[in-house]
């Protein structure tokens, strides 16, 4: 895997269902570098959109660049509201890392290579699955045929990430941004759960976590976090004894990368993530 040549292979993706609910499949695309040697790196990605929006498809440039840059990628749909809230999706992409740890060496990778991406809200459900892969809640759906697999992860790659949702939720109301504020309602539920099923406030209370290697990908100039959350976290994290890269983008909104993956500032953090994923994955 190159970072330096991130469009090195082309790139194949494909559809499959990993998890079923009656009558509802719950979908994931997957994409795989042509011609790539294995093992590969392997990610499972996941989507923002203020926890009650978006698909699989949402960061299908990142997915894309990742693959072509030599690394399986897996990209989940989850439940959202109104059919589902916290911590419901987050047990899906706990499911969801299992998945693909069963299904790493048929795929061409290993279940020690596999890492994670997430963005927006999703650095939110990914972050707290990835800090805590044992917890009841987010374990509880059993993975046929391989229950001796959990959810821990290699390394963590996140963009510009909500790891403090009663921060952000706090924010919208002193602002007035009604769009936020019932997104945090319909997903949360109350102010309770945003402190409960927040990775800054479960570092901060001392709870037992994982600390997986992890990059942080961060616009300097995202109005939908608060100034200093992806600082705050890092620093968080660092405490506790992890190891973490910030990486700040002067001028950078949220969202910088889908909004524009050829920029020279996309280009510069998707060559970043790639080398990242490569390196732990060694």
């Amino acid at each position: 895997m190159d970072a330096t040549a991130p469009e090195s292979y082309a790139v194949e993706s494909e559809d499959v269902e990993y998890r079923r609910y009656g009558d509802k499949a719950l979908l994931a695309r997957l994409y795989r570098p042509v011609g790539a040697a294995g093992p590969l790196p392997a990610i499972v990605e996941i989507h923002g959109g203020a926890w009650t929006m978006g698909d699989r498809l949402n960061n299908a440039a990142i997915c894309t660049a990742i693959a072509a840059a030599g690394a399986l990628a897996l990209s989940l749909d989850f439940r959202m509201p109104p059919e589902a809230g916290y911590p419901a999706s987050i047990a899906d992409i706990n499911f969801g890392i299992r998945w693909l740890k069963s299904r790493a060496k048929e795929l061409g990778s290993r279940s020690e290579l596999v890492g994670a991406l997430a963005t927006s809200s999703g650095g939110h459900q990914l972050m707290l699955t990835a800090l805590k892969p044992r917890d009841p809640r987010y374990a509880a759906l059993p993975l046929a045929g391989a229950p001796q697999i959990d959810a821990r992860l290699a390394y963590v790659v996140l963009g510009w990430p909500v790891v403090d949702p009663l921060a952000r939720y706090r924010m919208a109301q002193a602002k007035g941004i009604e769009r936020f504020l019932v997104a945090h309602r319909a997903y949360f539920a109350d102010e309770a759960a945003m402190s409960e099923g927040n990775p800054q406030k479960v570092l901060e209370r001392g709870e037992p976590v994982e600390l997986p290697p992890l990059l942080i990908l961060q616009g300097t100039t995202d109005d939908n976090l608060t100034p200093d959350m992806a600082d705050r976290f890092a620093a968080a994290y660092a405490k506790r004894g992890g190891t973490v890269t910030l990486e700040k983008f002067p001028g950078e909104p949220h969202t910088f990368i889908t909004q524009n993956p050829a920029s020279a500032a996309s280009q510069r953090a998707l060559q970043l993530a790639a080398s990242f994923i490569c390196r732990q994955a060694r």
